[in-house]
């Protein structure tokens, strides 16, 4: 969402009248009121510049995010190369390749049901596969 300076700026302008209002109210001199007026406008225009650079830098960071994006992983081998983490590593490659394929494919966005029917399994056999491997992380993490 970009800084819209328009509405800012009418927002700004309705607080300071009201704010003026006040301070004439309670005889603070026309001269005081117009310093704040000037050191006010000052610090409206100083915080201007930081949003629209601060939506700048949004604009850049997201660009560099979809550069830097993972590869997809496709393959449980892939997969298995992926793995940072010696400890995880060491407990994945021990795992049957039927289970591995399954978290491949739930890395890759199927459904529980997709996964069944691809793998020719249930959708309980799917399940009770994820269940163990996430028992045996949990011992380990």
């Amino acid at each position: 969402m970009s800084f819209n300076y328009g509405r800012e700026e009418k927002k700004w302008r309705l607080w300071k009248e009201a704010e003026e209002k006040q301070l004439r109210g309670l005889g603070v001199s026309e001269d005081t009121i117009k310093q704040l007026r000037i050191h006010d406008w000052a610090v409206f225009n100083s915080d201007r510049r930081y949003y629209r650079r601060l939506l700048d830098a949004d604009t850049y960071l997201e660009e560099f995010a979809e550069d830097t994006a993972q590869p997809e992983v496709r393959t449980v081998e892939e997969f298995l190369d992926s793995i940072e983490n010696q400890q995880l590593y060491q407990i994945l490659i021990m795992v049957d390749r039927l289970t591995l394929k399954i978290v491949v494919m739930k890395i890759q966005g199927y459904s529980t049901h997709e996964i069944a029917s691809q793998l020719n399994t249930t959708e309980k056999a799917v399940y009770r596969r994820m269940d163990r491997l996430k028992e045996k992380l949990k011992k380990v993490f």
